[in-house]
């Protein structure tokens, strides 16, 4: 009995794992709308994977490399167009928040997810050529320009539809399936293109189908109090409702000091975070000649499947503190993920380079709960979408800049023989920003204990 009770042990774990995330753990008023979102994230990141920037970054370096009127200048420049797009997508977020004012979300939402399904189906038809590699970095971009919407939209449905009580633990089963199945597709992706370069032509809009299936489905999700929230942002005052002029971001950052400081330590933390990926998948091709499954393990698998074991943790650490103070706990695993790359370029030890991209996925596991999240602990409700567009806004900036800036310093260092140097660099922008937040952290709670006065 007791060897019968060890050999079923991994299906009785999986079997209890998988059980924490059926929706009759919530309360009754909370499952419908989480089952068809459970459902339709188990589709949707499928498709994702057709605009995922390690996974597109070792495609486009590996099969586009050495064709004529494409250098490896030229190419390089192509891998780091692939990670700022998904920064060039969070740019539009302020024309997305503010078309989508005073709407209903849900539609708006499903056809965005279709028009981004439509461009990962286009990826099919690019030729093998320098104009072919270039208009996969286009497909690439306008994919995440529908997709930066997506991003900035769907947080209000969960504010409305979620309480406080279970939104961070909802949030964090729904990105754990979101990061399992992107896994999975990128490993699928890898396989096959180690298989056969051609299968592009048939995985693209297989990628897509997953995309529309998940879209549909997506589709069924109720807002609740949807004519509320909607009559709220159409009479809010005109300064509160988000905005196609980016001096609308500066208005909000002037107006709330504590998330202008929040903000400015992210741009270092995150410039120093943006440049890891582009420069990843030029290392991985150039100095250790991988595969394109490995490749994509390294950018895209192993952070992925690293992420659903740390989300549970973050989510914890997350619902009992202030996002400042997480944020103080939490950026020091990005730190220790700069200091593993750095020693595993620098002395070629590709285990150690997977050790790195685990302990990134650590980092990305508390990163994506506070980066959907975390504008929440300053926004009123009905300033939510405003307070979300200003963090998109300005992580487009620097994800605009980063990647381009973090391929320029390392083709320096590399021509001087120290490629891994780009990691000290991410490493000094990591540390700094970290620093930031502990003196935000430490700020937060003088005020706080000033405002509450002496005690008897």
């Amino acid at each position: 009995m007791p060897l019968q009770r060890l050999a079923t042990f991994p299906i009785r774990l999986v079997v209890m794992v998988v059980s924490t995330f059926h929706p009759r753990t919530l309360p009754p008023m909370l499952r419908r709308n989480y089952g068809r979102e459970l459902a339709a994230w188990a589709f949707l990141p499928i498709m994702l994977g057709g605009i995922q920037g390690g996974t597109m970054g070792v495609l486009l370096k590996k099969t586009f490399a050495g064709l004529p009127g494409l250098p490896d200048a030229g190419l390089d420049l192509a891998v780091a167009a692939i990670a700022a797009s998904t920064a060039i997508g969070n740019l539009t977020s302020g024309v997305w928040a503010t078309v989508a004012n005073g709407r209903r979300k849900v539609p708006f939402l499903s056809g965005l997810m279709l028009a981004t399904s439509g461009c990962v189906a286009c990826m099919a038809f690019t030729p093998r050529t320098a104009f072919g590699a270039w208009m996969l970095v286009a497909l690439v971009i306008l994919g995440w320009i529908f997709w930066s919407a997506v991003v900035t939209i769907r947080t209000s449905v969960w504010r409305a539809n979620y309480p406080d009580a279970n939104r961070t633990r909802i949030t964090g089963r729904l990105a754990t399936v979101q990061v399992l199945v992107m896994a999975a597709g990128g490993f699928i992706i890898g396989w096959s293109l180690d298989q056969n370069v051609e299968s592009i032509r048939f995985m693209f809009p297989l990628l897509a189908a997953f995309g529309v299936v998940g879209a549909i489905i997506y589709g069924g999700v109720r807002l609740r109090g949807q004519s509320r929230l909607a009559r709220a942002e159409r009479q809010g005052h005109r300064s509160e409702r988000p905005a196609l002029n980016p001096l609308s971001v500066l208005r909000v950052l002037g107006d709330d000091r504590r998330y202008a400081g929040y903000m400015a330590c992210m741009m270092l933390f995150g410039t120093g975070n943006l440049m890891i990926g582009p420069t990843l998948v030029i290392i991985l091709d150039d100095e250790f000649e991988t595969s394109y499954q490995t490749g994509i393990l390294v950018t895209t698998v192993v952070p992925l499947i690293v992420m659903p074991f740390a989300i549970p943790i973050w989510a914890r650490l997350l619902d009992r503190m202030h996002v400042i103070s997480f944020r103080a706990v939490h950026s020091w695993s990005f730190v220790t993920a700069s200091v593993l790359f750095l020693v595993a370029t620098e002395f070629h030890l590709l285990p150690v380079l997977f050790a790195a991209s685990a302990m990134l996925g650590i980092g990305f596991g508390g990163g994506m709960l506070a980066w959907n999240l975390g504008h929440q602990h300053f926004a009123p409700p009905h300033r939510d979408s405003q307070y979300m567009s200003v963090h998109v806004m300005l992580t487009g900036l620097r994800g605009l800049v980063a990647p381009f800036l973090g391929v320029a310093i390392y083709t320096a260092l590399a021509a001087r023989g120290h490629p891994g140097m780009i990691y000290a660099v991410t490493l000094a922008l990591n540390v700094a920003g970290a620093i930031g937040f502990l003196v935000l952290r430490s700020n937060q709670r003088a005020s706080t204990a000033s405002s509450s006065g002496p005690t008897a």
